[in-house]
């Protein structure tokens, strides 16, 4: 009997995909981000603050992906950040065919940053290569420092790690240390960054990185 493995062979197709949108991404100099974290971690509000305090420098721009609704890209659009919203139809992830496509919905205009918001989960989007230039995942106090126990291909993918919502952590029971411990575990050249989207803390660390990267893209 013949076993065909299925998922390999979407997954390679994907990746070649993936490999050609980067390449022309790089070309015009626009740093594209993949996002990804659970539902609830903070990645709208994260993206609302990093807008506010980088918009002036960079020109950005934000594909929401979501199973329904458009209630983030109507957020992040009071900004007067242009936005659009990519429904996946039930799927989890965004792979590149779907990148490309949100991709086109913003027009010719070109952008320094585009940040794609993942479908949110920490399992499907760590296996899809969307095209990004740049993998951040998030990890919010409230949902435990055990996750990277539990979800090692995110971890292990991302080049950086944002522990977000540090404002409630006295209320929660989370090792910043075992967290980064095994994060780092997995993936020894992943960078963490602690913010709290409410108060600012932490934001300049992981503003000065983001820059760095945009304008280290473009090189």
């Amino acid at each position: 009997m013949r076993i065909i493995e299925l998922k390999e062979t979407v997954t390679a197709s994907n990746d070649r995909d993936a490999a050609v949108l980067r390449g022309e991404l790089k070309e015009k100099g626009t740093l594209l981000i993949n996002l990804m974290a659970s539902p609830g971690a903070g990645k709208t509000t994260l993206l609302e603050r990093t807008i506010r305090d980088m918009g002036d420098r960079f020109s950005i721009a934000v594909m929401e992906a979501d199973v329904d609704s458009d209630v983030d890209a109507r957020r992040l659009e009071k900004l007067g950040t242009k936005a659009v919203q990519a429904h996946t139809g039930g799927m989890c992830h965004m792979d590149a065919g779907m990148t490309r496509r949100a991709l086109d919905e913003l027009g010719e205009e070109r952008f320094d940053l585009v940040v794609l918001e993942n479908v949110g989960n920490l399992i499907c989007p760590a296996e899809f290569d969307t095209g990004a230039g740049k993998k951040v995942m998030l990890l919010s106090v409230p949902e435990g420092d055990d996750k990277p126990l539990k979800y090692p291909l995110m971890f292990t993918v991302s080049d950086v790690l944002i522990i977000t919502k540090t404002d409630v952590a006295p209320y929660f029971d989370f090792d910043v240390e075992a967290c980064i411990r095994r994060a780092r575990g997995l993936n020894p050249d992943i960078e963490v960054f602690q913010v709290s989207s409410k108060t600012g803390d932490g934001f300049e660390a992981w503003e000065n990185w983001l820059e760095k990267a945009i304008l280290d893209w473009k090189k």
